[in-house]
Order: C-alpha cells, then sequence, then structure tokens
C-alpha cells in the first residue's frame, strides 16, 4: 500500500496521521511505502530556477538554502526579524512557481501553508473534479508525475491511500488522483483524513467522486487499512506510530519534531459550536501509561529536538502522567484552562518535565460570552492559570476568537481590557473570526447563508443576533485590535506561517 500526505500543509513536521498508518501496517509485516507529498512537492518548487520572475524574487532565490538551513537550525530562532525575513524570502521563492504563463492565466497561488485557485473551488465537487480532469495544469504536475509512476511501476502496489486533513490540499490531491487513475487505471484509490471525514457527517453527504475514488472513508483508519489485507486490529496490541520512511532531514523545523496523539477527539466537547460537538466525533484517549511508552520508543528511535502532542486537548491523566515521568524530550500542545493548571505545584512538575508551551483556548475576555459558549472556566480561573504558567516559565499561545453569536463590540473590547491587563502573562497571541460548522444543528434557529459556495462547504454564514457581523468584527480587527499598542506588542513575536509550530524554537532559544 502507498500512503501519500499531499500538498499543502505546514512543512514543519512530518504527518501524524499517516505516521500512525504506517505504524499499523509495520506492525503486521505488511508492505507499506510512505510519501510526504507535502514536503517533496514544496522543496521542488523551491529548487526550480525562474529567470523571468521579479526582482524581489531574484534575491530571495539567491538566499533560499541559506534560509532553508537557518530555518534548521536552533540559530535560525535566535531573533524574530531575520526568521521573518528568511520565511517570507522562501515563500517569495515558493510563490514563483505560479508565475508561468500557464499556471498565472489560472490563478493560481502557493504560500507555505496554502494553495488557492482563482477559478476552483475546495468546496464545490465540481471544480475539484475539473481539477482531476486536467492534472498537468497543477503546479506540482512536474514533480508527481514522475514520482508517481516511478513508485507504482517500482513497488507494484495496486492501493493508493491519500490522507486529506486541510482544504488547501483537495485541489493539488485530486490533480494527483486524477493522474493516477488515468496512467495506471487499474489503481484503488482511498481517501481518508479529518476533512474526508467532515464531509462524510454532514447529513446532506452524498459522494460525489464515485468512478475516480473507490472509497472515502471516516475516522481513524487503522482498521480500514487491515481490512484491505482481510485482517483486524489485535486487542491486545499496540502499534506505536512509525517515522522510518519519512525524509526526516527535510522538514522546515531544527532537527526532527515528532507529533503524537495520545487520543482522538476531544474529552469536552462542550465548547458551543465546536465542530468535534458539531459532528459528535467520539473521544477515544489511550492508556497514559502506553501513550508514554510510544513516545519513549520513538524518542530513542530518532531523537526529536521537540514533542508536538497533538491532542484536541491534553487530558489531566496525561499530564500528570507526563509531569511523573517526563519524555526525556522538549514538548508541547494544547490544553484546556483548569484549576490544576492554576496550581503551580503542578505547572513546575510540568517544566520540570519538559514543557516548553501550552496552548491555550481563551476564546474570549467577556465572562457572559464564555458562559454561553460552556467553556467550562471563569475569567478569574483564566488568570490564574496564565499567572501560574508565567511562574513556572511555560510559554502560553493564546487563541481567541471573534464573532461568536453570543458577542457584541462591547464584550470583544472586554477580551482587548483582559489581554491588556494580562499582557505580561501572554507569550503568543492569535485571533480568529468565528466560524459556524454546517452540521452543527445548533445554528438551525439562525438564519444562514453557505459560507462558501458549493456543495462541499464546512461553514455556514449567518446573521449575527447582535449585530456584530464579519464585516464589523474585521473592521475591529483591524482598526481596534490590532492597533492597540500592547497587543501589537505580542503579535510582532508570532512566527509568519508557522505560528504555534515555531513558537517553541524562540523559547527553546532563549534558554527558557
Amino acid at each position: 500500500m502507498i500512503l501519500i500526505f499531499p500538498p499543502v500543509s505546514k512543512p514543519g513536521e512530518p504527518p501524524g496521521g499517516i505516521a500512525k498508518l504506517a505504524g499499523v501496517l509495520k506492525g503486521e509485516n505488511l508492505p507499506c511505502t510512505i510519501i510526504d507529498a507535502n514536503i517533496e512537492g514544496l522543496s521542488f518548487l523551491l529548487k526550480k530556477k525562474y529567470t523571468w520572475a521579479d526582482t524581489w524574487y531574484k534575491r530571495a532565490a539567491r538566499k533560499t538554502e541559506g534560509h532553508i538551513s537557518s530555518l534548521q537550525s536552533p540559530e535560525g530562532y535566535l531573533n524574530i526579524n531575520t526568521y521573518k525575513q528568511a520565511v517570507k524570502d522562501v515563500n517569495r521563492v515558493l510563490s514563483a512557481s505560479t508565475f508561468t504563463h500557464q499556471h498565472n492565466k489560472k490563478g493560481i497561488t502557493i504560500t507555505l501553508t496554502d494553495y488557492q485557485h482563482l477559478d476552483l473551488s475546495p468546496a464545490q465537487s465540481s471544480d475539484i473534479l475539473m481539477a482531476a480532469e486536467s492534472p498537468e495544469e497543477n503546479p506540482f504536475y512536474p514533480y508527481f508525475a514522475p514520482r508517481f509512476t516511478t513508485i507504482v511501476e517500482k513497488t507494484g502496489d495496486a492501493i493508493i491511500g491519500f490522507s486529506l486533513i486541510y482544504l488547501s490540499q483537495v485541489l493539488t490531491t485530486f490533480a494527483m488522483i486524477g493522474f493516477l487513475k488515468k496512467r495506471f487505471p487499474s489503481l484503488t484509490i482511498i481517501i481518508g483524513g479529518g476533512l474526508v471525514t467532515t464531509w462524510q457527517k454532514n447529513p446532506a453527504w452524498q459522494n460525489p467522486f464515485s468512478g475516480l475514488v473507490d472509497e472515502c472513508t471516516a475516522g481513524p483508519g487503522e482498521k480500514k487499512v487491515l481490512s484491505l489485507y482481510n485482517k483486524e486490529p489485535k486487542a491486545d496490541v499496540r502499534y506505536t506510530p512509525s517515522f522510518s520512511l519519512f525524509p526526516l532531514d527535510s522538514y522546515l523545523s531544527p532537527s526532527y519534531v515528532l507529533p503524537y496523539a495520545s487520543s482522538i477527539g476531544c474529552y469536552w466537547k462542550k465548547c458551543g459550536f465546536c465542530p468535534e460537538k458539531a459532528e459528535n466525533n467520539s473521544y477515544i484517549p489511550l492508556n497514559p501509561a502506553d501513550a508514554l511508552k510510544d513516545i519513549s520508543l520513538m524518542c530513542e528511535q530518532k531523537k526529536p529536538s521537540l514533542l508536538h502532542l497533538l491532542d484536541n486537548a491534553l487530558s489531566l491523566p496525561l499530564l500528570t502522567a507526563i509531569s511523573r515521568q517526563p519524555p526525556g524530550v522538549p514538548w508541547y500542545g494544547y490544553a484546556r484552562i483548569s484549576e490544576q493548571l492554576a496550581d503551580p505545584d503542578f505547572t513546575t512538575a510540568l517544566k520540570k518535565s519538559g514543557c516548553v508551551m501550552l496552548k491555550i483556548g481563551l476564546e474570549s475576555g467577556d465572562e457572559s460570552v464564555l458562559e454561553k459558549m460552556e467553556k467550562g472556566f471563569s475569567l478569574d480561573l483564566a488568570s490564574r492559570v496564565l499567572k501560574s504558567l508565567k511562574k513556572a516559565d511555560i510559554a502560553t499561545y493564546v487563541h481567541i476568537l471573534f464573532g461568536t453569536p453570543w458577542e457584541n463590540e462591547a464584550s470583544a473590547r472586554h477580551t482587548i481590557d483582559f489581554i491588556r491587563q494580562h499582557h505580561d502573562f501572554i507569550t503568543f497571541l492569535s485571533s480568529a473570526l468565528f466560524n459556524m460548522p454546517l452540521c452543527d444543528t445548533a445554528n438551525l434557529h439562525y438564519q444562514s447563508t453557505h459560507f462558501y459556495q458549493g456543495d462541499l462547504s464546512l461553514y455556514t454564514d449567518f446573521i449575527h443576533p447582535l449585530g456584530w457581523g464579519r464585516k464589523e468584527v474585521r473592521r475591529f480587527l483591524k482598526y481596534e485590535f490590532n492597533k492597540n499598542r500592547i497587543i501589537a506588542d505580542i503579535l510582532k513575536r508570532n512566527p509568519p506561517f508557522f505560528n504555534a509550530n515555531h513558537a517553541p524554537f524562540f523559547i527553546m532559544a532563549d534558554g527558557k
């Protein structure tokens, strides 16, 4: 079986999903080929020379090799301004791959984290099928056509699985599928991953890809890949993810970042309009002891510079286990605001275990909004948690969400006030506009229209009950939130494109 992770996604670490599937196949001594087409494809475009591009590109291109080396070295994270220049230059060179006449007229834009097409939408199945019909028009075609041909002919594998997580992967994924189906018509093509799961959880889902894709599979893929070989997962066997087939030296991070998920879903699953709640996804955790065994084994094998815990929310049993049995490598992940994190002894133990940074979903600085969102914590608790983490020297990457149905301009200003009052305890800050999941039954009483025009839309627009619509929120963010001097100073620390994925390296470079 050939497992493919397609472009475009942040190229800072290997994808955890297909590593998990690779571990299952390896554990059963079944053949497996891994292609991280994201890092391979982006590296291919970065190495090409475009003599006809603009002056900025030519200047940036001369420094590309040095910039990539810098992003792969701890020294590249000593100065945020130098880092930003490196990332922007690399992104500029990457964007030059669409400057050719053929691609430019198609309105294609590629960045380190995104792929956009002026005329084709990843939320419209007819557009996706058009991408499959003309794979040669995709800028990645000169990379994937020979690469896939060689692999299929060499291995003789008849089954290919694509891991589809982000909208930014959709058009290139189907260009790849279109090419494979034309070149090797007898191949079995399967698509899975978080985005495919979300598509299928929509009650209106009707597979528009039959004839091109042999199967769309939702949820965890371990059972599915084994069923292709007429096998079942063994109840007494734990399959450890395998990264042995990934190009670990190619990712744009110092050394190797180990991504690992100890659970599927979210243990809280109460927040208003959360996709996990909207899709009614089950919460399936590993026993913390088993998770730590996996982590210990993988750290021993590959010596990562950083452990990225991918859980939607790190459970308190897992955090407790890590504090008592450190993984032996710096780590970070997302944690819910809780009384345990307000305990200085607990956060000090986390720091000693190697915790570099925690991502925190504050969402709002207004008490009423938090209550109606069912976040499960108060502003007082949020304040105590931020102070406790600061005292323990654990960095915070705080997430704010504007435009929820319960927020108005006054409550948005309360969020500004909270951040200003706690700016000394917030290391990094991210703000986003609220998107209402299309399949959430809680939105039925809101007058809504399609957010993306397409039969595969993930979100729906809605008429805000308090008149605090997207236009008003954007204006507030641009002219008030982002212009606040204290908030602007925090935002300047954010690593562009890579955001929280690279933020820990700045903390580590600072010696904390």
